[in-house]
């Protein structure tokens, strides 16, 4: 009978994974996602980049076991604290902890009021000190910046959640930035939920800029966003790192008339059928120093312009 071959596990040397037979575990991907934490140091990586307002005395579990055992919960699809009552004699979970038990709901509950808004912060930082670790073993020599909000609904009188017309619903408007090569979740920012797409775009992109132009100068970076980031802001910054940048313009009648100039539609066009074109021209708006380039898609279906900068 075929099987997978054995690997010995770096962070518990009296482990080994196999495919043979004996008890399965619906949690033992936790394994190679330990495997994964160990190898880049997370555990000192954040004693060195965390700190929580503690004043216990006394204690079975510490604040960075805690952490680790949420994100495992959260990773292996246990949304709320309750499920540590579930997984207290889990294998899985305690040997990913090197635990003989789990911490309890309570503690998990509690765990959460120690964390401040320093706290918060400093997450940030222990997400970037990974991110660097990971581009460092992949050698990453180029990166693409993708800028972009999202929502989360709030249910009650939460701080600072508020209505936002474009999802229609109560809530917050997150801005968030991922690796548009990896994937990697470069950085997040909690804003209140009735603020425009761009707002504080420039304190939240510049010290990334700054961060990778001075620890991996040479690196490439692009900047991408769609138009609800078509702002100065995000332009002058870029200009500033000497960053790359795409950002979609919103149509406009100026931009139409652009890209009206470049159909040219036979009398024998197959109206039935759709054709897309893409040119490039510049375009200047008056408040701008210079001029961008442009991309324009044509769609010519039943004489329609389609204009998308």
């Amino acid at each position: 009978m075929a099987t997978l071959q054995e690997k010995r596990v770096n962070f518990n040397s009296n482990t080994v994974v196999n495919n043979t037979d004996g008890n399965l575990s619906t949690d033992s991907g936790l394994i190679l996602v330990k495997e994964f934490m160990d190898s880049i140091g997370f555990s000192t990586l954040a004693t060195h980049s965390l700190t929580f307002q503690d004043n216990r005395r006394y204690w079975h579990h510490d604040n960075i076991s805690l952490l680790e055992q949420l994100l495992f919960q959260l990773i292996a699809g246990y949304a709320t604290d309750s499920s540590a009552s579930l997984l207290k004699e889990d294998p899985i979970f305690r040997l990913v902890l090197d635990k003989d038990g789990i911490a309890s709901q309570a503690s998990l509950s509690r765990f959460w009021d120690r964390i401040t808004e320093a706290t918060i912060s400093q997450f940030q930082s222990l997400n970037q000190a990974i991110i660097d670790k990971a581009r460092t073993k992949r050698n990453a020599t180029e990166l693409i910046i993708d800028l972009d909000s999202t929502h989360s609904d709030t249910f009650g009188n939460q701080e600072a959640a508020n209505y936002n017309a474009h999802y229609g619903t109560n809530g917050y408007h997150p801005l968030v930035a991922f690796d548009g090569l990896t994937g990697d979740f470069l950085k997040a920012e909690l804003r209140s939920g009735n603020v425009y797409t761009s707002n504080g775009v420039k304190t939240f992109l510049e010290p990334m800029l700054e961060h990778y132009s001075h620890t991996l100068p040479c690196t490439d970076i692009m900047v991408r966003g769609d138009s609800g980031f078509a702002t100065p802001e995000v332009y002058d910054t870029c200009e500033t790192y000497k960053s790359y940048y795409v950002i979609r313009l919103k149509a406009n009648a100026k931009l139409a008339k652009l890209a009206e100039s470049f159909v040219l539609i036979g009398d024998d066009h197959p109206w039935e059928h759709r054709e897309v074109y893409y040119y490039s021209t510049t375009y200047q708006a008056s408040s701008w120093e210079k001029k961008e380039a442009c991309l324009h898609q044509i769609d010519t279906r039943c004489r329609g312009i389609n204009v998308s900068p």
